[in-house]
């Protein structure tokens, strides 16, 4: 108990903060294959954010993230993405992000 009540003094003092989109997306292994603006073995997030604009979609990419697949942007699969990669909170707002325009 003392340690975890330390610890959090700890973060708190130092400021701590969650990490960014971009962090999150690096961290995961997002960046290998992605890009913010330019097509790489993936779609550029731009693109993605694009082709589902105004759509209430995050759900629907989340799992397609958490499954894997191909053939909406091409021919080369991407790979399934599971919890122990990236987090149901961080894959959210990695997804949010991407939709944001």
């Amino acid at each position: 108990m003392k340690f975890s009540l330390l610890l959090a003094s700890l973060l708190l003092a130092f400021g701590a903060q969650a990490a960014t989109p971009d962090e999150l997306m690096t961290k995961a292994g997002c960046m290998a294959c992605h890009a913010k603006d330019k097509k790489m073995v993936g779609p550029a997030y731009k693109d993605v954010a694009a082709k589902y604009k105004g759509q209430d979609v995050a759900a629907k990419l989340a799992e397609k993230v958490r499954k894997g697949g191909s053939g909406v942007y091409g021919p080369v699969p991407m790979p399934p993405n599971p919890v122990d990669k990236i987090s149901d909170a961080d894959l959210k707002t990695v997804v949010a992000a991407i939709l944001k325009p």
